[in-house]
């Protein structure tokens, strides 16, 4: 049996692409986890913001920043979505690549196995052959 498992190569492709997918997934996790941060701090922002309104022109800048901050408020919303749906398309990728890389690492085991059992097989051989040659050579002494 050849010892060295064939599809090797193969399989360390598969865990460099596996490797890259969970790269990816960890670099959106975190992107997504920061807009999420962000989109909170404006909420708690937005909602703690009691300023006194002493005159119109207070009224308005009041009014113009409450806009501003509802206008930051969606634009964080809409980055919120986009990165759930890019970390969302990370874990598919790296599940895709997992499973690929599954399937390869389950032949390496039985692979390995097998040669482990035909080396057991050989050695268990050769004892029983030594053995079998001492017997036999003290059997001879004994007749002799």
């Amino acid at each position: 049996m050849n010892r060295e498992f064939s599809l090797a190569g193969l399989l360390r492709l598969r865990q460099i692409q596996q490797d890259q997918a969970a790269t990816g997934l960890a670099r959106a996790r975190s992107r997504s986890s920061s807009v999420r941060a962000r989109e909170a701090s404006a909420r708690r922002q937005l909602a703690a913001n009691d300023e006194d309104i002493v005159s119109s022109a207070s009224l308005r800048a009041v009014a113009a920043s409450r806009s501003a901050s509802h206008s930051m408020l969606a634009d964080l919303q809409n980055l919120s979505r986009v990165a759930e749906l890019d970390e969302g398309a990370a874990r598919e990728e790296f599940i895709a690549a997992r499973t690929r890389s599954v399937g390869l690492e389950k032949l390496q085991a039985r692979h390995d196995s097998e040669v482990n059992t035909a080396q057991l097989r050989a050695e268990q051989s050769a004892l029983d052959e030594i053995a079998s040659t001492i017997w036999h050579r003290d059997e001879q002494q004994v007749r002799s």
